[in-house]
């Protein structure tokens, strides 16, 4: 299945990513498009991490979202959809909410990491790990509230602008003496003003999870452009 993609980039680099193993955290509009992702580029070990179930409301923008999904585990949807493209993937699968205790019940195997969770102390807690075992990891800032895919940019957390997520992540990180993760972020400026709820469409959390996923590979290919 890999026979284009090989044509692309060579034998030896695609046998570098088949050697990776990859683990995603969050398996929303952003990670699940990363999954996607990663498995169509020849990455055949991976962790996925997610706590909740499908609802009607992840139906505008998350891939594995579906009439027939609704109600069941991401984790397990996102396993047999990945197997359903790969046979040969191996997944390993994590059903809970990521904080400073749960995440240390993971083994520090993994090459990359990455961070397509929203809630704060999670995100920390993965950051804080990536850095504590030498994973490397890269972290999506908001995509929510956004429209415009071509605004994205992926820098370290020390150089981002515009983006709330990546302003409350930056002063944490600085706290933590972390200035140079690398993170995905939009420097589009939010649409719509004092909700409650953030609104959201297809176009940013897929097309952050495209960019990720692209980083990833493109590291372990030693081509990565940031």
């Amino acid at each position: 299945m890999f026979s284009r993609l090989i044509n692309l980039i060579g034998t030896d680099n695609f046998n570098l990513i088949q050697k990776k193993k990859v683990l995603v955290f969050g398996l929303g509009g952003v990670g699940g498009y990363v999954c996607e992702m990663l498995c169509r580029s020849g990455i055949i070990n991976i962790g996925i991490c997610d706590f909740d179930i499908i609802s009607i409301s992840n139906k505008n923008r998350q891939i594995i979202a579906l009439d027939s999904t609704l109600g069941k585990l991401k984790t397990e949807v996102m396993k047999d959809r990945l197997k359903d493209i790969n046979k040969d993937i191996n997944i390993e699968i994590y059903n809970f909410k990521i904080d400073d205790n749960t995440i240390n019940t993971i083994k520090p195997d993994y090459d990359y990491i990455v961070d397509c969770i929203d809630d704060i102390n999670g995100k920390l807690a993965i950051i804080k790990y990536s850095y504590q075992n030498n994973i490397k990891i890269i972290s999506s800032m908001g995509t929510g509230n956004k429209l415009d895919p071509n605004m994205f940019k992926i820098k370290k957390i020390n150089q981002t602008k515009v983006c709330p997520l990546a302003k409350i992540m930056r002063h944490k990180l600085k706290e933590l003496n972390i200035t140079d993760l690398p993170v995905l972020y939009s420097e589009e400026e939010p649409i719509v003003k004092n909700v409650k709820e953030i609104p959201s469409s297809i176009f940013t959390p897929a097309t952050a999870g495209i960019l990720l996923a692209r980083w990833v590979i493109l590291d372990i290919i030693n081509i990565a452009d940031f």
